[in-house]
């Protein structure tokens, strides 16, 4: 009986240990650009696909699928991604889909540009940029105005990505040959044809400014943000198998 009970335990040191591991090699891509608390994060979130229901894997495919033909058809995707404000999930989709990108291998610059905007102008909305910060992209605050500027840092070795808030055909935001991908129900509803888009994709987000100024204000914008990153995780994983 001891040795049968000596040989259970040994078994479950062994399975721990085997597990220890796989989240180990799992959790980070071996060479990566990114900075290494943002490609944790979305290894993370790579490995919650499984949480994504299927009626939204067909919108994150057919925009997966774009994406790969455009790189097949060896043209530059762009993809400009919209909401009403241009405060909160169009900058978290773009920065994501971004980092998704480069941790997938397309070339930045050359194979894939990601930009936002929205149907009006506010601010990049502080909630919001401490949420990305939290999932490790580096934010610097550069301006006091209104409308504040912030340089979003990626990787080590990349350009800095510039953040303000602006409509989605202002500068430097492409005004034709893009891919316009609305992030929310009131922009998908209010602005159905987005001049200068070839094609148009609805892939929207519940607002987490619902919570603001409430208990629940920061595990709003924290959840938003996870999966956010894991559903663009997802569509970067898909365009370049």
């Amino acid at each position: 009986m001891k040795s049968l009970a000596l040989l259970g335990a040994l078994a479950i040191v062994a399975c721990s240990l085997v597990l220890i591991t796989t989240r180990s090699t799992g959790a980070h891509t071996p060479g990566s650009p990114l900075l290494h608390d943002l490609d944790h994060y979305l290894a993370d979130r790579a490995a919650e696909a499984s949480q994504i229901p299927s009626e939204r894997r067909i919108m994150l495919d057919a925009l997966a699928d774009h994406i790969r033909e455009t790189r097949a058809a060896d043209k530059p995707v762009r993809l400009n991604f919209v909401c009403t404000h241009n405060s909160r999930r169009s900058h978290m989709s773009q920065l994501f889909m971004a980092a998704a990108a480069i941790r997938h291998g397309m070339d930045w610059g050359r194979e894939i540009e990601c930009y936002s905007g929205g149907t009006e102008s506010t601010a990049f909305n502080p909630r919001a940029v401490r949420a990305l910060r939290d999932a490790g992209f580096e934010i610097h605050q550069t301006t006091n105005t209104s409308n504040p500027i912030y340089h979003v840092k990626l990787g080590e070795n990349m350009p800095m990505l510039t953040n303000f808030s602006k409509k989605y055909d202002t500068a430097p935001n492409p005004k034709e040959s893009f891919v316009a991908v609305m992030v929310c129900g009131e922009a998908d509803e209010s602005c159905p044809n987005v001049v200068g888009a070839d094609a148009r994709f609805a892939i929207t987000y519940n607002d987490p400014k619902a919570f603001d100024d409430t208990p629940r204000e920061a595990e709003a914008y924290a959840e938003r943000a996870r999966q956010i990153a894991r559903e663009f995780e997802y569509v970067a994983a898909r365009a370049t198998r």
